[in-house]
């Protein structure tokens, strides 16, 4: 995709890595576009079923490159944040709230450092898995602004308003197993990248459209009301009953072999 940003597609599963290893991942300029331009070739992907996103080298993301960043633009850090350049979110907060948008699930593999940006790029994910020693903060504060690239949309549905609060006040850091205490972490895994890649093996053994039939649904639930979801429920189910692939999700089953479906 760029030197940014890596992508490999196999087996039906988008391997996707930040690539800037030297500065841990940081997000400059170049990485922001390149984040932005990757969300949107998947989003156009039928053969895609689900994305493993991870870092490069000795972290996943240690946040915004406040050297690359400052002065480079009328806000300071090189980004127009008044234009929503991505339906609801400007460029900043796509890289974060576009995960969520892909009509696959998305799998975060997190080590060595998740910080500001970064927490808030993994947080767009369906599911993260960290490693033991992977530092995590809401870090926005130490630098004197506020977390602006999605969370706040994001964390609402995963973490308790005021652990939210106090983490974001103080800005401290804090492990794995607390990220996992709290939300921000699905859970704890020594090999986060393998363990993501084989989850994600597992959902593409799924009906396709199911899968991405349920991600709608879950994307709804946080902010419908109960008539919208019940609604959701059946509209998703009643097109997915009598397909080939929900056909051949059954025969696989009660064959015991593999399934074969049709992006």
């Amino acid at each position: 995709m760029s030197d940014r940003v890596t992508v490999r597609v196999e087996d039906h599963i988008a391997d996707v890595r930040l690539s800037r290893p030297d500065k841990m991942n940081a997000l400059d300029p170049a990485m922001f576009e390149a984040l932005a331009a990757t969300i949107d070739a998947l989003k156009t992907r039928q053969d895609v079923r689900c994305v493993v996103l991870s870092g490069e080298g000795r972290a996943f993301c240690a946040g915004l490159d406040m050297a690359a960043m400052a002065g480079l633009g009328g806000d300071g850090v090189g980004i127009d944040l008044a234009t929503r350049r991505h339906g609801i979110a400007n460029l900043a907060q796509y890289v974060a709230w576009g995960w969520r948008e892909l009509p696959m699930p998305v799998i975060v593999a997190l080590h060595g450092v998740a910080l500001g940006g970064g927490l808030q790029v993994a947080s767009g994910g369906d599911v993260r898995l960290a490693h033991p020693g992977t530092r995590l903060a809401i870090r926005e504060l130490h630098w004197g602004i506020v977390p602006d690239m999605a969370g706040v949309a994001l964390w609402r549905t995963l973490v308790r308003d005021d652990v939210l609060r106090e983490l974001t006040y103080t800005a401290r850091e804090f492990d794995a197993a607390e990220a996992a205490g709290h939300g921000f972490v699905t859970r704890v895994s020594e090999d986060p990248i393998g363990e993501a890649l084989a989850l994600a093996r597992d959902i593409a053994g799924h009906n396709p459209h199911a899968v991405r039939g349920a991600k709608r649904l879950y994307n709804q639930a946080a902010e419908a009301d109960a008539e919208t979801v019940l609604r959701a429920e059946t509209e998703e189910q009643l097109a997915l009953i009598r397909t080939p692939n929900q056909i051949e999700q059954v025969m696989a089953n009660m064959q015991k072999r593999l399934a074969h479906f049709v992006d």
